[in-house]
């Protein structure tokens, strides 16, 4: 039996300073510490993610959190057995900052570095939390992330939809600015969501036409702001229930194209007649309830597992990230001082590319 594993995880593609430790083996690891420094108060008031605020901030928190996670695992770097960090896609300003700490912590120690996909560490957390095996289906949802991937190895990845435009999470956060809720969007628009009526408003379910998998929301999102515009005071504020029942409709509009095309894309993935069929969610969509219930039950309806990890590493963390880099390190896999940061890093490089760019990352 080889020598556990022992992984420094970093990452800061958009937001949040993260940093874990994960130790043990390819589909066998427990996280022994994970730290995410949010910047939520930091953007509060300009709506949405300042790159150059969070470059800053990553700058100045980075190595404290690279400390924290490491006294929180009682675990000296020393004794840790490669490091690895988010090196794309995202904000380019975060992603070098996170590249750089990494580079300079291995330079230090003579410890390996490994780079690591953000949408691997995505797409890898079923193999963190439950150990799933290849092949399943991912649904990575997220704020700037959207896209059916057929996992069939931890470095292989098939992508067979995604959006073609606004991310689900962008959408959420635009519709919550244009409905005066709070951010971030996706959970202020499910509260909002509770109390309204889905139907009371005639949203588009785009690309429901297509016999594919890709998405679109930014046609819904201009149809909610037209609905809203129809209804807003002169004083331009909306009604409590006018506020509910548009956030309401926004979301059953969300849920049923996620849903319609989730059941597209199990269909290719269930053409690979998988052992032990899979559909796993990531990304901070996934913590949406109308959402998860709707996708339980196409799952239960094929036959098919259903696994959303919990929240803590749906959303971005660093121990994907050190889970990710130790699958690619158990196959001998590393980098070197020439790593670089990237903006976009597509996942499936025989895939045609994504068309449209997300607040909190490049479509890749």
């Amino acid at each position: 039996m080889s020598r556990p594993l022992t992984i420094l995880g970093i990452e800061s593609s958009c937001d949040d300073t993260a940093a874990a430790v994960v130790r043990g083996d390819v589909g066998a690891a427990r996280v022994l510490s994970s730290v995410v420094f949010g910047q939520a108060a930091l953007h509060e008031s300009f709506g949405g993610v300042v790159p150059e605020i969070a470059a800053r901030a990553h700058a100045e928190k980075i190595d404290h959190c690279v400390e924290e996670a490491l006294a929180q695992a009682e675990t000296p770097l020393t004794a840790c057995d490669a490091i690895a960090v988010t090196a794309g896609p995202g904000l380019i300003g975060g992603v070098l900052s996170g590249v750089m700490c990494a580079k300079g912590l291995a330079a230090a120690t003579g410890l390996p570095l490994v780079g690591v996909n953000h949408l691997a560490g995505h797409a890898l957390t079923p193999r963190l939390t439950d150990a799933v095996a290849f092949p399943y289906l991912m649904l990575l949802v997220s704020g700037g992330h959207c896209q059916f991937l057929i996992v069939h190895a931890a470095d292989r990845f098939e992508r067979i939809g995604g959006t073609i435009d606004d991310a689900p999470g962008e959408a959420f956060d635009k519709t919550a600015r244009l409905l005066a809720l709070p951010q971030p969007g996706g959970p202020s628009v499910e509260r909002a969501a509770r109390h309204g009526d889905p139907r009371r408003f005639a949203l588009p379910r785009p690309l429901l036409d297509r016999d594919d998998c890709d998405m679109s929301f930014s046609g819904l999102k201009t149809a909610l702001l037209r609905a809203r515009d129809d209804v807003v005071g002169p004083d331009r504020t909306l009604a409590r229930s006018d506020q509910a029942d548009l956030a309401a409709g926004f979301q059953a509009a969300v849920r049923d194209v996620l849903r319609a095309k989730t059941a597209r894309a199990l269909d290719r993935y269930m053409a690979l007649r998988p052992q032990a069929p899979t559909l796993a969610v990531a990304g901070g969509v996934a913590a949406n309830m109308t959402i998860r219930e709707a996708l339980t039950t196409l799952c239960t309806d094929r036959g098919v597992a259903f696994l959303a990890p919990p929240l803590a590493l749906c959303t971005d963390n660093a121990a994907m990230i050190a889970y990710a880099g130790l699958e690619r390190f158990a196959t001998g896999a590393e980098d070197d001082m020439t790593l670089s940061a990237r903006p976009r890093w597509p996942l499936d490089d025989s895939a045609a590319p994504m068309l449209g760019f997300g607040k909190k990352g490049a479509k890749a």
